[in-house]
């Protein structure tokens, strides 16, 4: 038996992804400019992977159950705000909307699964992201510094994350509008000038509306950019989110590895489905301080990223060319080929491939050349 199979994800092209980074990645010619949004490794039902064998392709879950998914992303327009449900929540939420008749696929569906939706992203470039609140001093803060917040510092009260959100977003659209617009047109005048860089909120409300500010019905996820931490992550360096962090991508390449779910509450920069009840239900309205993670060197040749979760786990494994490291799985791993080239059960990878593991192997994987690897796994 094989102890490594070639693995054949998905690739995703939703219009928020770039032309260029996944196709050079995984040689893939993009002609079209299609946008690559996703590339999706794993058994999820609407996408799942196939797995070279001799016998020919073969689906994924042949050799086993997946509890995650594992993707390679590339951010070129903002992503929405939105909060993952726990997994208690998310089964009673199912279960509503199951009995309410609601259609799985419908629109305004908030519960696709029974399942939580835990991640941890790692920086494959200079990344971007919003990641819960802003500490109280600084959020008071920027609510007095910006005059078209003035009126809203009586809701926070120094700490009130909920009273603070909650009556914000559920202002009536021209009413969210008068203090929208004006603050839209100062985030514009200032990009154009040069007066802010990607550390300031104007900069990113400037860029989900491309420096044009719309006439009314501005989207009230721009009031979440100022009240939300903007972190910067380096390449390589990691940030797990968990349920009730109201989060959203900005800009950049990552890898991103999630528990099997399709679960999202969406709170804005999107025009799809927004249920600002059931999204306030799930929020963790509590300050956040962004805790970026090196990972955990095991070894010289493998380090580990903390994930407190039982669903998944994740190593980079950097190998010099030349030498060799011994992994042993405890269930069905994947191994993304980052950078270089690698042997791994007598095949060569490349730079953009992805080795399947079944379960219980002892292998050898060798640098060919001085090459990065990230290994998903179950703890």
């Amino acid at each position: 038996m094989q102890k490594a199979y070639k693995l054949h994800g998905i690739h995703k092209h939703y219009d928020w992804g770039g032309t260029a980074f996944i196709p050079s990645l995984m040689k893939t010619n993009n002609e079209e400019q299609k946008p690559f949004a996703e590339y999706w490794m794993g058994a999820h039902v609407s996408a799942p992977a196939k797995i070279e064998t001799p016998n020919g392709m073969v689906p994924i879950h042949e050799f086993g159950s997946i509890p995650y998914l594992f993707k390679v992303l590339d951010v070129a327009k903002m992503l929405s705000i939105q909060v993952h449900p726990s997994k208690e929540n998310a089964e009673i939420g199912f279960e509503l909307e199951e009995q309410a008749g609601i259609a799985i696929d419908a629109s305004n569906r908030n519960y696709k699964d029974q399942n939580h939706k835990p991640e941890v992203m790692v920086a494959l470039s200079d990344f971007w992201l919003l990641h819960g609140f802003l500490a109280p001093e600084l959020l008071e803060t920027r609510l007095r510094d910006i005059k078209y917040f003035n009126s809203l510092l009586a809701y926070f009260k120094g700490g009130d994350y909920k009273g603070l959100y909650q009556y914000f977003m559920q202002l009536s659209a021209p009413e969210a509008d008068l203090i929208l617009k004006p603050l839209m047109e100062d985030a514009v005048t200032s990009v154009k000038n040069g007066e802010v860089n990607k550390l300031h909120p104007h900069w990113w409300a400037n860029k989900y509306y491309n420096g044009v500010v719309p006439e009314n019905n501005i989207d009230k996820g721009i009031f979440s950019i100022y009240i939300l931490n903007i972190v910067q992550v380096a390449k390589y360096q990691a940030v797990f989110q968990g349920a009730g962090l109201l989060h959203a991508y900005l800009e950049g390449q990552n890898i991103e590895l999630m528990a099997n779910s399709d679960n999202v509450l969406r709170g804005g920069l999107t025009p799809k489905h927004i249920d600002i009840d059931e999204l306030i239900k799930h929020v963790q309205f509590i300050p956040t301080y962004p805790n970026i993670l090196f990972g955990d060197p095991q070894n010289k040749v493998e380090t580990i990223y903390p994930c407190p979760v039982p669903d998944f786990g994740l190593s980079k494994i950097a190998l010099n060319k030349g030498e060799s490291y011994t992994i042993t799985s405890q269930a069905l791993e994947m191994l993304l080929v980052m950078e270089g080239q690698l042997e791994i059960d007598g095949n060569s990878y490349y730079a953009g491939e992805v080795a399947m593991v079944p379960a219980s192997q002892q292998l050898s994987i060798q640098g060919k050349e001085a090459s990065v690897v990230f290994k998903a796994f179950v703890p």
